[in-house]
């Protein structure tokens, strides 16, 4: 199947330098990558123009001005300039382990949508990270023991490899918890809810109303947890002015039946 890895930014390119990084060292799988910009400056595209020269893969660039955060609109347009079967969302401050393509890619299954986890960095280890440039997306586990043991990032157990078996579907309504910086969904249940609701404002929870809607159409939650972790670079906590709204909005989708978005991926097809 045809994949594509929808990597959203925002004004940070020494992080998604790092990200890109991952990503070229990817194991066994073709996919390309849709660097899905929320409105950086010229920096960003510096960093994505130096990548796509040298990656095995295609590296496009979708932009939009910024106004404000608008992550659900810049995912629409990345993943209607992609005609790629099976769309794997995650953000650029999220470094990937080499086989995290591969492995969405193997647990991908026909009316699923696949959730995984994350393990985050220290605002310090973040910093010499970048600073350093330490290709962390190389480390072994023993490795990252050693850095737990430090305080470096706050858990390992999500190294842990567990193989695919029906276990990974127990949960199939599960819509807490998950996030789209570690999610996957064939393109055309994407399109069959008309992609993220750009009704949503500001930062907050328009990644559970994508994922509510999809339960709500028949596509079930399988989980990738340990099988596709990410190493997740600290930041500054988001403006969280609208999320009370955005939590009205949610709670009436929760008590509706509605599948499509309003104001969705259609705009741009």
């Amino acid at each position: 199947m045809t994949t594509a890895v929808v990597i959203t930014t925002y004004n940070r390119p020494d992080a998604l330098a790092a990200v890109l990084e991952g990503y070229v060292r990817q194991q066994g799988a073709a996919f390309e990558v849709i660097v899905a910009d929320d409105g950086s400056t010229p920096d960003t595209s510096a960093v994505v123009e130096a990548y796509a020269a040298r990656a095995p893969f295609t590296i496009r660039h979708v932009w939009h001005e910024d106004e404000g955060f608008r992550a659900g609109a810049i995912r629409n347009r990345a993943v209607a300039a992609s005609a790629a079967e099976y769309v794997i969302f995650t953000d650029g401050d999220c470094v990937p382990r080499a086989s995290f393509v591969a492995r969405h890619r193997a647990l991908a299954e026909r009316g699923h949508f696949l959730a995984g986890n994350r393990m985050l960095l220290s605002a310090a280890f973040t910093q010499r990270v970048l600073t350093e440039r330490i290709p962390i997306h190389e480390w072994t586990a023993a490795a990252w023991l050693a850095a737990r043991l430090r305080g470096d990032v706050n858990r390992v157990l999500p190294l842990l490899a567990l193989p695919d078996s029906t276990a990974r579907k127990r949960r199939p309504q599960r819509w807490e918890g998950v996030k789209t910086c570690n999610f996957s969904a064939w393109r055309e249940d994407l399109l069959r809810v008309n992609g993220f609701d750009e009704a949503y404002c500001g930062w907050g929870l328009e990644d559970s109303d994508l994922v509510i809607r999809l339960l709500h159409a028949g596509v079930r939650h399988k989980s990738a947890r340990f099988a596709t972790p990410l190493f997740h670079l600290w930041h500054p906590e988001n403006d969280r002015s609208r999320l009370a709204e955005n939590r009205q909005r949610l709670d009436a989708l929760l008590a509706s039946p509605e599948t499509r978005a309003h104001t969705g991926i259609d705009r741009y097809l």
